[in-house]
Formats: structure tokens, C-alpha cells, sequence
């Protein structure tokens, strides 16, 4: 039976099988759509490339720190921290990047989405501040390279500022030096007390972070009301826990069994032989400070294709973070071996009471971020950290002069980044012709 519609005509093919051809030649329309929908798949790629490169270099840079002071006390060797360090990251990316990713891709700018051209300039302003900063040694803050760039491509696209969302950024990465400094100095101060042996400070130490994990956010623990729930959230929902004060009251008890746990296993340690004890905790501590990092720090590299990913291409969220996930785990397997080596030559300078007392106050800052969903810069929590153990140690190794260049720099990546984001979405917009 032959069948055709008025736009189509047969043409026989070997005698019994037919093919439609169009009877008429295609409009400038069709060729425009078609046009256009290959510039949109190229803009796809392109984007999830230069993402692909951002994360690999947050990989690279941003995720070593954790275990240097690990390797500097001769815990762990090089290349198993590497191998750890690309793990845990990469997981911590996608079992707590959702948050801080959707900050950065739907939060810093009202009244217009982003599109595939604005994420692939914003990704390109990004790229370059970190490719800048390699090259010149200057410690560029990638949390305000992609926030400032995302700002500027907005403002761009003809959005309005979200000035609620940067009162609360600004006065959250106010607070981290202060904050990330202050906790360092405490800690180092208690580790150094003559009072408190290290079989005590130590497993203290173990204690707060056995007890904050069990409250961590994570994308693969259920809850009723959220996309991430905690252990012992989880617990507590399981059990169906009464509430008090609208507190379940499992929650603070897991609370607690995680916190004497980590306290029992580190002082058993530590009984057996102080020094073997200090760097069983290292690694654990190094493991939980890298986890968290990829989690806070992923979003940097995946929240501007939130809305490409999420809407045009109607992908889950855990599709995107798997891709910044990879970036991760490559940039740390390839880059990380090489800087582990340079920091921990560092850290074990800096011995490994205050290195301790630096990476503590980094996991409970990056936990905080990742729960309120604020875009940070993890090596800033480092830098005011190891900064507040050495005005804990009489203000050993601490130069004011790099200080203020360091702040000078945060603050130049901030406002340059908007105008360069601003610049470079018009240019590409006007050169391509889209939007």
C-alpha cells in the first residue's frame, strides 16, 4: 500500500521497496534550525569540556592539601595519598556537591536563566584565573573566580543582581579568615598545653570530627524533606524518634556514639605509642578534609551548567556532578602526586601540631559551607588556618606583608572576574550572533 502526504512524493527502489523524498526544496528555516541546533550541541561540548578542565584543576590544586601533613610526618606514602586523595574527593563531589552547585547556577542572578553560551564564558573566565594563578604562584580563590564570572555573564544576559545571595556570601567569606584562624589558634594552643597530655588532646581532637560527621549532609543518605540527610537523621527517622524542642532526640545521641568512638579508637592509639597515634589521625583526619573539599569544592566547576544540564537537557543532578566528579578524581591522580610533594615539605615545617590544628577548623568550615550551600575556596580555610597556629606558636613563620597581598589578590579576582565575565559574553554573543 502506498501512502504520501501532500509535502512528500514516492520514488520506487529495487521494484518493492519505496523511500519519501521531500517534493519540495528546504526553506532558509529549516537550514537556520538546523543551523542553530548544531551550534547548541557544539556549545554543549564545549562547555562540558572546559567544566571537565576546571574541576580537573580544583583536582589538581585545591584537593592535595589535606594529606600533606600526613605524608610530612611519613603516615602515608605519595602516591597512596594521591590515589586516596582523587577517592575521596571525587565521592565527597558527588555525595555533597549539589548544594554549593546550585548556588552558582541558579542563585547569583534573578529574572533570566543561564545559557549554554553565558556557562561556557563564565567556565572560560574561571578557567583562566586558576590557569593565572599556576603560573604566577599567586593564591587565586576559585570560589570568587566562578562567582565573580557568573555575576558578570548575568549582569550580561540582562539579569538582575541577587543581592541577598552576595550579603550572604560576603559575610560568610568575611567570617572565614577570623573564624578559620581563631579555631586554629585554640587548637594549637591546646596541643601545646603542658596540662593536657596528647593522650588527651588528640582523641579530643577525634571526638569533634567523629561527632560532625555524623551529622554531615550526604546525597545518598534519604530524607523526607531534603535532597541530603545525615546519618543520624537517618537513624533517627528509621527508629521514628520523638522530638523535643523539635529536636529528635536520636540525633544527638549518634551524636555522641560517633564522637566517643572516634575518641576510644585515637586514644587507644595514642596510649600505645603518641607519635603512632598522631599520625593514625592524620590520615583519617586527611581523608574527611579531602572529602569534604571535593564537596564544597565541585560546585565551582558544575554550577554554571546547572541550567543546561538540569532544564535543556533534562539530565538528574547526579549526572553533572559525576562529570565534575571525574575532573576531580583526574586533576588529583595527575597533579596531585607532584604538589603532595611540594606541601608536604611545607607542612612538615610547619610541624604536625599546627598542621593538625589547620586542617581541623577546614573540615568544619567546608561542612558548614556545604550545608548553607555557599561557594568557598578550600586553600583560603588552609591559608587563615595555618596563619592562626603560627600566631598560636609566637607568630612564627607569619609575614603581614604576604598577608595583605594575599587578601589584595582575593579581593582583585572578585572584581576583575565580573568585568572580564561581562566583556566576554558580550564579545562571544555578538560574534556568534545568540544568545
Amino acid at each position: 500500500m502506498l501512502v504520501a502526504d501532500q509535502y512528500y512524493r514516492q520514488v520506487p527502489v529495487a521494484d518493492q521497496y519505496y523511500r519519501q523524498v521531500p517534493s519540495r526544496p528546504p526553506k532558509w528555516g529549516d537550514i537556520r534550525e538546523e543551523t542553530v541546533t548544531a551550534v547548541f550541541w557544539v556549545l554543549v561540548v564545549f562547555a562540558t569540556v572546559t567544566c571537565l578542565f576546571m574541576a580537573w584543576a580544583l583536582g589538581a590544586n585545591s584537593n592535595s592539601p589535606p594529606f600533606a601533613p600526613a605524608i610530612g610526618a611519613n603516615a602515608i606514602s605519595t602516591m597512596r595519598a594521591a590515589l586516596l586523595v582523587g577517592i575521596l574527593a571525587a565521592a565527597g563531589a558527588v555525595a555533597q556537591g549539589g548544594a554549593i552547585s546550585e548556588t552558582v547556577g541558579t542563585d547569583l542572578i534573578r529574572t533570566v536563566s543561564i545559557t549554554p553560551l553565558a556557562a561556557t564564558a563564565g567556565l572560560l573566565v574561571a578557567a583562566s584565573f586558576m590557569i593565572l594563578g599556576v603560573y604566577t604562584g599567586y593564591p587565586v580563590p576559585a570560589a570568587f573566580a566562578t562567582t565573580g564570572a557568573m555575576v558578570g555573564v548575568g549582569l550580561s544576559l540582562g539579569g538582575d543582581p541577587a543581592f541577598g545571595t552576595y550579603q550572604r556570601l560576603v559575610t560568610f567569606w568575611m567570617l572565614v579568615p577570623p573564624t578559620s584562624g581563631g579555631m586554629a589558634y585554640l587548637t594549637a594552643t591546646l596541643l601545646r598545653r603542658d596540662d593536657i597530655p596528647e593522650t588527651i588532646g588528640v582523641p579530643v581532637l577525634a571526638a569533634i570530627v567523629g561527632g560532625i560527621l555524623a551529622n554531615i549532609r550526604l546525597g545518598v543518605v534519604p530524607h523526607p524533606t531534603r535532597a541530603q540527610g545525615s546519618v543520624a537523621e537517618w537513624v533517627s527517622i528509621a527508629f521514628g524518634s520523638p522530638t523535643v524542642l523539635g529536636v529528635a532526640v536520636l540525633v544527638p545521641i549518634v551524636t555522641v556514639l560517633f564522637a566517643v568512638s572516634g575518641f576510644v579508637f585515637i586514644r587507644r592509639r595514642t596510649r600505645q605509642s603518641v607519635e603512632g597515634g598522631i599520625r593514625t589521625f592524620l590520615v583519617i583526619l586527611g581523608s574527611v578534609v579531602a572529602f569534604s573539599s571535593g564537596g564544597s569544592q565541585v560546585g565551582l566547576a558544575t554550577g554554571p551548567l546547572e541550567n543546561l544540564y538540569g532544564v535543556e537537557l533534562g539530565l538528574p543532578g547526579v549526572a553533572l556532578l559525576g562529570v565534575g566528579a571525574g575532573g576531580i578524581l583526574a586533576g588529583a591522580w595527575m597533579g596531585a602526586p607532584r604538589l603532595l610533594q611540594a606541601t608536604s615539605r611545607e607542612y612538615a615545617q610547619l610541624g604536625v601540631r599546627r598542621s593538625i590544628a589547620a586542617l581541623v577548623p577546614g573540615f568544619i568550615i567546608a561542612q558548614v559551607a556545604i550545608t548553607l550551600g555557599i561557594p568557598i575556596s578550600f586553600n583560603n580555610i588552609i591559608i587563615s588556618g595555618v596563619i592562626g597556629g603560627g600566631l598560636a606558636a609566637g607568630a612564627a613563620g607569619v609575614s603581614r606583608r604576604k598577608i595583605g597581598v594575599t587578601i589584595g589578590f582575593w579581593l582583585l579576582t572578585l572584581v576583575t572576574s565580573i568585568a572580564i565575565g561581562f566583556g566576554l559574553y558580550q564579545v562571544l554573543s555578538m560574534l556568534l550572533g545568540m544568545e
